[in-house]
């Protein structure tokens, strides 16, 4: 993945289910804070990522598989202060605990996650619910995460009836919604203006 990118310039990061296809895709964000040329992961600091994945056992494993090389410079940048926002199961890749899996994957967001705690596809939904920082924002849920439990420093920015779907700590944005799939982009806008400039 990260050599296919090396001669991208690009802003933002959205890998991401193709229909109901466990495959990985990039997808460039137009953000109006221009671009940067990346030619390896020691030039990733400033860049902004965005991982938005659909809540999938099998594509977090195989996001995982693409990505494992990978893994560990990311978290280490991460933890060094790299800005990345996390949707849907790309929260569940960020959180430092999963309710109803053993397993963790980059654990550098200090929150613990139910996956698929909006049941499975048949469950999907679409809500309007404040966006702290925003306000109103339409949210499209796709077997959704929620976060169960937040730790020290941790920032509540959504809330869906007492349940938290979206939260901030330090450098890091994670929300249980895939935003990227309207044409709302304000939350991209927030990420950049809170988490980048």
């Amino acid at each position: 993945l990260m050599d296919k990118l090396c001669d991208i310039d690009y802003k933002i990061i959205d890998v991401k289910e193709d229909g109901d296809k466990a495959t990985v895709t990039v997808e460039i964000k137009a953000t109006d804070v221009g671009t940067q040329f990346m030619k390896g992961m020691k030039d990733a600091v400033s860049l902004g990522m965005s991982l938005s994945l659909s809540s999938n056992t099998n594509q977090l494993d195989i996001a995982k598989q693409m990505m494992d090389k990978m893994f560990e410079p990311l978290k280490e940048l991460i933890g060094n202060g790299l800005p990345v926002y996390g949707t849907c199961a790309g929260m569940i890749l960020l959180a430092q605990s999963i309710d109803n899996d053993s397993r963790t994957h980059l654990a550098t967001f200090p929150v613990s996650v139910k996956r698929n705690a909006y049941g499975r596809q048949l469950g999907s939904f679409k809500t309007t619910e404040d966006f702290k920082g925003i306000g109103d924002f339409e949210m499209t849920f796709i077997r959704a995460p929620y976060i169960e439990k937040t730790g020290d420093d941790v920032e509540v920015v959504a809330t869906v009836d007492g349940k938290i779907v979206g939260a901030k700590y330090k450098n890091q944005l994670g929300i249980a919604f895939h935003p990227e799939l309207d044409d709302d982009n304000r939350i991209h806008k927030y990420f950049i203006e809170n988490m980048i400039k």
